[in-house]
């Protein structure tokens, strides 16, 4: 299994998901979203390492959810003298980007085992998991 996780030291992964450490590829990054880089872990994890399934994971309370992606890569621009070349993939609904993550995994020419991706939210609150339903 690989698992698609946000960043947030809120959200423990294997404890969430029941899981032991060697059970599953943990790959993580600001909102757990699925980019470039990350389809290119998870095609390394499926077809150098066996996996074949894919979870992905974002939480309440993220900080993706309270960021604006003009106003900070404009941020970075002033900061810097540079704007950013990728995307800062901000999103303002947890359950609409879990399914555009689902949408970017089915849709690469990279992924194996597409029928196998499931996604949750995870509520920092109540430490609960809920599964969101894939696009009809």
């Amino acid at each position: 299994m690989a698992v698609v996780a946000c960043m947030d030291s809120r959200l423990d992964v294997f404890k969430v998901l029941g899981l032991n450490p060697g059970d599953a590829h943990v790959l993580r990054n600001a909102g757990g979203v699925v980019t470039d880089d990350m389809i290119r872990s998870l095609a390394i994890s499926q077809r150098l390492l066996k996996t074949e399934e894919i979870v992905l994971v974002h939480h309440t309370d993220c900080g993706m959810l309270k960021l604006s992606e003009d106003t900070f890569r404009e941020e970075l621009r002033q900061e810097t003298g540079f704007k950013p070349t990728w995307a800062v993939e901000a999103f303002v609904d947890l359950e609409d980007d879990v399914r555009h993550s689902m949408n970017r995994i089915q849709a690469s020419p990279f992924l194996l085992h597409k029928d196998k991706v499931t996604g949750y939210i995870f509520d920092v609150d109540t430490l609960e998991l809920r599964r969101v339903e894939p696009a009809a």
